[in-house]
């Protein structure tokens, strides 16, 4: 009887698990059986890695082949477990040193060729082995980029089974270097200059993206509401380490990162489509749980067309994840949460028929009415900023220069500065980095702010014109009108200019 031990990992939401993978060659007839609650894809790794053996020129053991997978008691998925499965193995049989894997990390799917195909998950699956106190990594070679992401673990790819057997008996070295990108720079072509006469709602967009707010905007097809919202990600800063590692795991997940330029350094945009159920937009899944699009623009922007054809029932799943910045889905086996802290934008014609002017509106006013109910009240008070975007006359042509987006992000980035210091030294604000995050009641308590220029807030609130969270997100607004202009507090008209944002009279 001999023994062999590797290390491979399962998914947990958008972490990862160690899973000890033991492989027991001893006399019987000829099998192989895996335990530990594995799912079937790692049960059908009996008889790809077989096949991927004895084409590698190696030798299968001839005896029964037991492999257990611990802890028994986490689910096992995914195809990644076939590189572990198949060296612990020939570890246990003696054909490859079982030295060479000592604190090393197996991932990778097995062709009947021998070649190791790359797999999804593999930056938290780096994250999860360096946290468990793991030397080395072994990843496909088409991973190889990503798995270098993880600093303080050493990483190594590997083309195929063969290449790995050569190295692991001193004889050859493993890929060390991801190949380079030979993707041609794409040019963003969607800037804020070519946006000419609705200085409103450029307002809206520059405001949203210095402060991180929800936006809401209205108006007939064709002034530019989506042209707006498209516009929005390159008004905002480059992604934090941190938060670039984040969203890049929730792609890794999903299988959308590039093999070769895996980093997402920049906010991602998602726009689903008006027919997209809960289960798209939110998350969720029969027996595996995976990310929705609010999942996949955590620390970006979640853009949401024609919102006004989404069911009631998809956009009201919105409240929770906006209030708490991640998704909590729970099945039998237990609950698995993905972030989601993304910038809602969100755009809607005033009626079906989308007419520019009212008086060649065809619907009927039950029609208008039954148009704007999937925006219910709850979800409307959790949108800072409601903006309209009106048509243009005839002096579209005459407009002069305007801004460009280089211009208004150098604005919006020095104002989340003065947001991100300011909340930063302030015990209470629980990491907010953006105001649109900052707790109401820390809000009002700054001590330099003048208690008069929120006398219009009061006035709405006792008039039943506000809500109370509807007050604390004017307030909001107020904060990042004033680090636009650069105001170390908000002063009354700062605050006016957020009740018009809101949409409030």
């Amino acid at each position: 009887m001999a023994l062999g031990r590797t290390w491979a990992v399962t998914l947990q939401g958008v972490g990862g698990q160690l899973v000890e993978v033991e492989a027991d060659v001893g006399r019987g007839l000829p099998g192989i059986s895996i335990v530990g609650l594995a799912d079937k894809a790692v049960l059908q790794a009996r008889d790809r890695m077989r096949a991927a053996v004895a084409n590698s020129g190696l030798t299968w053991p001839p005896g029964k082949v037991v492999l257990s997978l611990s802890p028994a008691g986490i689910p096992k998925r995914g195809s990644g477990f076939d590189l572990p499965l198949a060296v612990g193995v020939l570890t246990a049989s003696g054909e490859l040193p079982a030295s060479a894997f000592e604190g090393t990390l197996l991932l990778g799917e097995l062709a009947l060729d021998g070649r190791i195909r790359p797999v999804r998950g593999v930056l938290p699956s780096v994250l999860a082995a360096r946290d468990a106190g793991l030397d080395r990594v072994i990843v496909p070679e088409a991973n190889l980029a990503e798995a270098r992401l993880v600093a303080g673990i050493a990483s190594a790819g590997a083309e195929s089974l063969a290449m790995l057997a050569v190295w692991a008996r001193g004889s050859g070295d493993l890929i060390a270097e991801a190949r380079e990108s030979h993707r041609p720079h794409t040019r963003d072509d969607t800037d804020l200059s070519e946006i000419v006469g609705q200085e409103d709602g450029r307002r809206c967009i520059e405001v949203a993206a210095a402060g991180g707010h929800a936006v809401l905007l209205q108006g007939p097809p064709g002034t530019g509401k989506t042209m707006l919202a498209r516009r929005l990600p390159g008004l905002l800063p480059d992604l934090a380490e941190q938060a670039a590692l984040e969203a890049t795991a929730i792609h890794s997940i999903m299988g959308r990162l590039s093999p070769r330029d895996p980093l997402l350094r920049r906010p991602p945009f998602v726009a689903p489509h008006s027919g997209a159920s809960e289960v798209a937009l939110i998350g969720g899944g029969t027996s595996t749980p995976r990310p929705g699009a609010v999942s996949l623009a955590h620390q970006g922007v979640l853009f949401l067309d024609e919102c006004a054809e989404f069911s009631t029932k998809v956009l009201d799943s919105l409240r929770t994840p906006m209030e708490e910045g991640e998704v909590r889905i729970a099945r039998s086996e237990g609950i698995v949460a993905f972030p989601a802290r993304f910038q809602l934008v969100m755009a809607a014609n005033d009626c079906p028929c989308g007419s520019a002017r009212p008086d060649t509106c065809t619907c009927t006013p039950d029609a208008r009415r039954r148009y704007g109910r999937a925006l219910t009240g709850p979800l409307r008070d959790r949108i800072d900023i409601a903006g309209r975007t009106l048509p243009v006359g005839s002096g579209l042509l005459s407009v002069g220069e305007v801004e460009d987006s280089s211009v208004v992000r150098e604005r919006v980035t020095t104002a989340r500065s003065t947001a991100a210091g300011r909340w930063a030294a302030c015990e209470d604000a629980n990491g907010a980095v953006s105001n649109a995050d900052v707790p109401g009641r820390v809000l009002r308590s700054v001590k330099a702010l003048d208690r008069r220029a929120l006398r219009p807030l009061d006035r709405a609130l006792a008039h039943g014109v506000l809500s109370p969270r509807g007050v604390d997100r004017c307030l909001r607004l107020a904060w990042t009108v004033a680090d636009l202009e650069g105001a170390l507090v908000p002063t009354e008209s700062h605050v006016a200019e957020a009740m018009v944002l809101r949409g409030e009279d």
